[in-house]
């Protein structure tokens, strides 16, 4: 009983373990070919894998780098879901500017993968849906975000949440893609203060 369970454990183990080379070495290409120029078969060499082994996990770039992105996202993720909860309009103010400087800092950190996700989102209506998936999450997010504040007396309450919460996303996106492309002049900071001035001395009446 015990040598198929194990047997499995070892299988899923090697399996997990092709994926992540497939991943990292799709990563490294990416970053230095960009998407377009980028090819299944150089990740897949890279990776050091066999052609139908790779297959068995993704059937393509485009998946590769829609994972890729899941991954690179899920940290932006973290920061879109702090707790949330002001009790002021003040302390909503720090806690709003807070969260879009973290934003736009980790479009910094991040800056080689988000540009070949740039790139991707631009060259491969895969990549583009999966975009749009991960711009609604977080466009939902800050709709919970700003109902709570509408809940609790800090917000004004004759705007529509989701509304509002889709014309502060793009406003950070548009942002965030300027700093990916390195076109800005202003520092993070700069950025986040301004965009936050705007934001919740119309919100926060």
């Amino acid at each position: 009983m015990d040598m198929p369970s194990d047997h499995m454990t070892t299988r899923k183990l090697r399996s997990l373990q092709t994926r992540e080379k497939l991943l990292a070495a799709g990563r490294d290409i990416f970053i230095e070919y960009g998407f377009q120029k980028t090819t299944i078969s150089q990740i897949i060499k890279k990776a050091n894998t066999g052609y139908g082994t790779a297959y068995v996990h993704f059937k393509g770039k485009d998946e590769i780098l829609i994972q890729l992105m899941e991954e690179v996202m899920g940290r932006f993720y973290e920061i879109a879901e702090l707790p949330f909860r002001p009790e002021s309009r003040q302390e909503a103010y720090q806690m709003i500017e807070k969260q879009a400087g973290l934003f736009l800092e980790m479009a910094n950190e991040e800056r080689p993968m988000m540009q070949v996700i740039e790139e991707a989102i631009r060259l491969s209506e895969d990549v583009n849906r999966k975009w749009k998936e991960i711009r609604e999450r977080f466009i939902n997010q800050i709709a919970q975000d700003i109902a709570y504040s509408q809940k609790n007396g800090l917000a004004r309450t004759d705007v529509d949440n989701y509304l509002v919460a889709r014309g502060w996303f793009f406003a950070n996106e548009m942002y965030l893609w300027e700093i990916v492309k390195n076109e800005l002049g202003f520092t993070v900071h700069q950025i986040a203060h301004n965009l936050t001035a705007i934001y919740t001395g119309g919100l926060y009446q």
